[in-house]
């Protein structure tokens, strides 16, 4: 009999991993009804994210296509409040998201170590929280895994690939020919600040003694704002599970012995007098260990033919970044960007397991092979997925229905529901409620087709169009009804500026949640100007208008508002940008 207690929580779906795939699935669930019960084995969400590892979240290139939803509410709170992009103000900001999301139950510090089977469903998964040594057993009615390692498929006996598929497989042509275990490795990150002062730096003397010769293929550059150190990368070899704590300890040596370089090096100490060590990551960011199994294992095949998928959930547009297994230990080139679409669709049939009745799973974890993987483990991208899968497992949960029920016979529900919410899907429109359909839209000086625009399906720019308005302070826009109309919600779509990384001054606009390394007089971070900052809805009717919403502090994209009343139409005014005008993609009765 156990000394320790153990707490029994039952729950609608217990997500296992709260990086940001973890987090945006257990957050769509919540919202959308389901009990939810998210564990994590770090002392805080994010991740890769998070202060522990300090890795920017990158997704799909290309103009337009930043990843929207959970991610980019996320990433707007932080414009918001946290203009010197302090890890510590991100870590709160991502902390919140669960803590104090409504229907969340938030298990830190507890590391997923068990699970009870009923034929082919998980009944129970258990957790060991070391903060409080405690148990923690979790029924649920469907499990979605965000570990990243796949921890539940050891545990389960989900299926599971790990390495690299032969070239002959999939006919991948950038697969190797024989298949094997190698995988991308692992980082630890360091980050340095530039100060008015020279300063010195005495390495260690277990670090590792980096020179020119180690360095080919990579150059270190301090005067880069993109510069990482992400090429500080080992464990490929290895088993990146299993092997984590030794091949840390080798990346610690080799961070050190770079820096070193950097520092006393006789061609590097002059050009990086005034840069500090500011940090050195002690938690490896890992890229790559065990992928599941679903119904569908996407390949690099179906990345360039731009996944054109029947039930697309999610889409990718990083290359297909492939790491040198051998990492930083080659003097070949660390990587090869293979050329990959952006977007494309990734399929819902890659988020559930093919064989466990009641599992999904979301990130770098999902079924596809090592070539595909290599494009869609980026953390937007995984992001996207963790909202797809929640918002799958609280319609199966809704629907009394499993993960694959969801594909078989509710997937345009999903797909609908996830473009409601902001989730952009490539070569769909989402669905206008019919309402809005039948209204009209006026503003003095505009043209009904310019407004119509607003109902078109599109929230975001493309090349042919912009597909939304442009406002200006006190600027007023009516959606008239064809008749008195009893209205439950207005949704709001608004311009965020998506492109914010592809502005003049690349450096004050970098597209990044956050920033890496900190020259001198690097600027604060800002809403973007494209956004209201104060607005107002009004309901119309024979007696005038009458107020609905008075918004405030605006920093936010998509906005739902729930109202109640007959009107014969609703008006939307601009009271304060933060710009000097701002966008609007919809304006939406139901």
């Amino acid at each position: 009999m156990s000394v320790f207690q153990t707490i029994e929580h039952k729950t609608d779906l217990c997500v296992v991993g709260g990086g940001l795939a973890g987090m945006c699935a257990a957050i769509s669930a919540a919202r959308h009804g389901a009990r939810v019960v998210l564990m994590q084995d770090r002392p805080m969400p994010g991740g890769n994210a998070s202060s522990e590892v300090r890795m920017w979240v990158c997704g799909a290139h290309g103009k337009h296509h930043a990843e929207t939803g959970i991610i980019e509410e996320l990433k707007l709170e932080n414009l918001y409040r946290n203009p010197d992009m302090n890890y510590s103000v991100w870590d709160g900001i991502l902390y919140e998201a669960v803590q104090y999301q409504e229907g969340i139950e938030l298990l830190l510090n507890c590391s997923c170590l068990d699970a009870g089977m009923q034929e082919s469903r998980i009944e129970w998964v258990k957790g060991w929280q070391m903060t409080t040594q405690t148990y923690h057993k979790v029924e649920a009615t469907i499990f979605i895994d965000c570990s990243g390692d796949s921890i539940l498929a050891p545990l389960t006996g989900a299926m599971y690939r790990h390495g690299r598929e032969a070239r002959s497989e999939f006919d991948e042509s950038i697969e190797p020919e024989t298949e094997d275990r190698k995988t991308m490795g692992m980082s630890c990150m360091l980050q340095a600040r530039q100060l008015q002062t020279p300063n010195a730096f005495i390495p260690p003397k277990w670090a590792y003694h980096i020179t020119e010769k180690d360095l080919a293929h990579r150059h270190p550059d301090m005067s880069q704002p993109t510069e990482n150190f992400w090429y500080l990368e080992l464990g490929g070899e290895y088993d990146t599970i299993h092997d984590t704590e030794w091949l840390r300890e080798e990346l610690l040596k080799t961070a050190y012995g770079i820096w070193d370089y950097l520092k006393n090096d006789p061609a590097q100490k002059e050009k990086n007098l005034y840069w500090h060590l500011d940090w050195v990551g002690m938690l490896p960011g890992k890229r790559e260990s065990r992928r599941y199994v679903g119904d569908y294992i996407m390949t690099q095949n179906d990345v360039r033919a731009e996944g054109r998928f029947d039930d697309l959930i999610a889409y990718g547009g990083w290359t297909m970044d492939d790491h040198d297994p051998r990492g930083f230990r080659t003097s070949d080139p660390p990587n090869i960007f293979h050329p990959a679409p952006s977007p494309y669709g990734i399929p819902y049939r890659s988020l559930y397991s093919c064989n466990i009745d009641n599992l999904m799973f979301a990130g770098r974890n999902i079924s596809v092979t090592h070539a595909a993987m290599s494009s869609t483990r980026v953390m937007a991208t995984c992001s996207l997925l963790g909202q797809a899968a929640g918002t799958a497992a609280s319609i199966a949960i809704r629907e009394n229905e499993s993960p694959r029920g969801v594909y078989e016979r509710h997937i345009r529900t999903l797909q609908e529901q996830l473009m409601d919410d902001d989730c952009w899907l490539p070569f769909r429109r989402r669905p206008v409620s019919e309402l809005t359909l039948r209204g009209q839209y006026r503003l003095p000086g505009r043209s009904e087709e310019e407004l119509d625009a607003l109902r078109d399906g599109q929230d975001r720019p493309d090349e042919q169009s912009y597909h939304g308005i442009r406002l200006k302070k006190g600027e007023e826009i009516d959606l008239i009804f064809d008749q008195p109309a009893l209205i439950s919600q207005v949704r709001l779509v608004f311009d965020s500026d998506l492109d914010r990384e592809t502005e003049p001054e690349p450096i004050r606009t970098l597209n990044r949640n956050m920033i890496h390394n900190r020259p001198l007089g690097w600027p604060e971070a800002c809403v973007p100007k494209t956004l209201p900052r104060t607005y107002a809805i009004y309901g119309l009717g024979p007696e005038g208008e009458e107020l609905l919403v008075y918004e405030e502090e605006n920093h936010q994209r998509l906005k739902k508002h729930v109202v109640s009343g007959t009107y014969t139409g609703i008006r939307l005014k601009i009271i304060q940008g933060w710009g000097e005008e701002c966008g609007l993609f919809a304006l939406e009765a139901f």
